[in-house]
């Protein structure tokens, strides 16, 4: 099955199943920023990204090498959306 392709602004999670210098509390999650376009080992990719804390804010900017399939999405936290509301309000209510 082919590797979707990771596009600028993926958030994903990385752990030891991406590399294992990620394994245990040195996991992260990583905003993807830029992959690196050169050819690597198979399967294993250049990525220039920001590692994000829990709120999804930008702590350190990072280039790390992994392989792509133990990189695992995560739906990225958007502070804009509040929770559990469609966004919708009707007139007259506050």
């Amino acid at each position: 099955m082919p590797e979707q392709a990771l596009r600028p602004g993926d958030v994903v999670q990385v752990g030891v199943e991406a590399s294992v210098q990620f394994a245990g509390d040195r996991a992260l999650t990583f905003r993807v920023i830029r992959v690196d376009p050169r050819i690597t080992y198979d399967g294993w990719i250049w990525l220039d990204g920001y590692v994000l804390g829990p709120a999804g804010n930008a702590l350190q900017r990072r280039r790390i090498f992994v392989r792509q399939a133990g990189l695992r999405p995560v739906r990225p936290v958007n502070p804009a959306a509040p929770a559990g509301r469609n966004g919708s309000r009707t007139a007259g209510r506050p």
